[in-house]
């Protein structure tokens, strides 16, 4: 039985980590600038998008969800013809129509793979789940990893199904957008009155960063520091701190939208490596993805890890 992993563009993950286990890329639209491009989490385009400076538009930039159709083409295409098993992890619900368009697509596959899958001389049935992660960026990432690590196990498809959905509510995250103000700008063209026109002109007067921190998609501010240095420095002792702790699996999925020079200088991040080598724990360390830049602005920082309750200032 061959199972194969699904994801969309909003996973941030290594891509050499990628390619190592054929995980599969759901495409997501982005509109910058008046520009179309497809975002297939292809490493080089994503390098000359941050040193082009391109990301900066960031206001007049937007992502837009496979359709439905897209989605049932890739699907009989790419996943029933090399697959008996497929698992789609697709961005918080909440926050894109991924989900719902790549589970009407599942639907329409499902009732139609068989001529698909003969052509392809693949023998017998096919199944497929699209699985809500309720996880964006980093946090995403770390459940394809574990995913991958089950799929390693040789579970059932019942079994593993059930494990994925269990782990979504395990995983916290932590956010560092560099600039409020895009951020309200966002979510103002998105409907979203959530974050106000005074939080942004705060932090841009004031120079305030703050660190969210929550499960999933669901964060909350829990540190306001004076500059961005601080709060990845922060956000790297909680996780350090973390991982001496005990993790509910051996990764820690970390995106940065800078470029590799600059985040190898993040301050605190080989106090993280060092931590991570010492406990097993393998650092899943990513430039942010064109999806992931537009929706929460270029410059940002995401970690997620999986472990038992806990909160952000119990490790600080």
């Amino acid at each position: 039985m061959r199972v194969g992993l699904i994801v969309d563009s909003a996973c941030d993950l290594p891509y050499e980590f990628s390619r190592k286990h054929d995980l599969f890329i759901l495409p997501v639209t982005a509109v910058i600038d008046g520009q179309t491009y497809i975002d297939e989490h292809d490493p080089v385009r994503t390098q000359e998008f941050y040193q082009s400076g391109l990301l900066q538009k960031g206001h007049h930039a937007e992502t837009q969800a496979f359709t439905e159709e897209q989605i049932h083409d890739l699907f009989m295409e790419k996943i029933v013809t090399q697959f008996d098993v497929a698992i789609c992890e697709t961005v918080t619900r909440s926050r894109s129509l991924i989900f719902e368009n790549a589970t009407k697509a599942m639907n329409s596959v499902l009732a139609s793979y068989e001529k698909a899958r003969a052509a392809a001389g693949r023998d017998g049935k096919f199944s497929m789940r699209v699985i809500d992660s309720k996880q964006i960026f980093a946090g995403q990432g770390l459940l394809a990893a574990h995913t991958l690590r089950l799929i390693g196990q040789k579970l059932s498809k019942n079994a593993l199904r059930h494990e994925v959905e269990s782990f979504t509510d395990k995983i916290y995250t932590c956010v560092i957008p560099r600039d409020l103000h895009y951020i309200r700008e966002r979510a103002r063209r998105r409907g979203d009155k959530s974050i106000s026109a005074l939080v942004a002109f705060l932090g841009k007067a004031l120079n305030i960063t703050p660190v969210i921190f929550g499960q999933g998609a669901e964060g909350q501010p829990v540190a306001k520091t004076r500059n961005f240095d601080v709060a990845v420095e922060k956000v790297m002792n909680y996780a350090a701190a973390r991982v001496d702790a005990g993790l509910l699996t051996p990764y820690v999925s970390l995106s940065c939208g800078l470029t590799w020079t600059e985040i190898e200088d993040l301050p605190g991040l080989n106090r993280l490596r060092d931590a991570c080598e010492r406990n097993g724990v393998e650092l899943l360390l990513s430039q942010m993805g064109i999806t992931s830049s537009i929706y929460v602005g270029p410059g940002s920082l995401c970690l997620a890890l999986a472990a038992d309750p806990h909160t952000f200032n119990d490790f600080q």
